[in-house]
């Protein structure tokens, strides 16, 4: 997947509203902005620098998932230490991971499909939060 394909995939989702700011693109459920579900990195700035964003063709999908599945698909993250500038691999998030936020750079193969699969999820937790902030007290 490149980066024009994770971002139309994104948009194509129920709802879905972005915005770029800091070299990322992120992407919320609704207008209410507070939390994106999936944000794409895709130039280095003041403070990230980690994965090399940089890099010519490089960009970072960061996805918000369930506690579970972050635990099901990174079991060991509190026990290593990421190379976050490696290709297609599922790391926790350098930053959010606390969050149950999880990342990939460049994802391919296999690893788009799964990609795709985590962005359905994040989607849906967001439009269930979503929805619940906008019942009435």
């Amino acid at each position: 997947m490149n980066q024009t394909e994770v971002q139309d995939f994104v948009a194509g989702l129920d709802e879905v509203q972005q915005e770029d700011n800091y070299g990322y693109r992120f992407f919320f459920v609704g207008d209410d902005h507070r939390v994106a579900f999936v944000t794409i990195g895709y130039e280095d700035n003041e403070f990230d620098t980690v994965s090399q964003l940089n890099r010519e063709g490089v960009f970072r999908v960061n996805i918000g998932v369930s506690k579970a599945t972050f635990q099901a698909l990174l079991p060991e993250a509190a026990a290593t230490t990421p190379d976050y500038a490696a290709l297609n691999v599922f790391l926790p998030h350098p930053h959010y991971a606390r969050q149950h936020y999880l990342c990939i750079l460049n994802p391919a193969g296999d690893n788009a499909t799964r990609t795709r699969e985590l962005i359905v999820e994040a989607h849906g937790l967001a439009a269930a939060r979503q929805r619940g902030r906008s019942r009435p007290d």
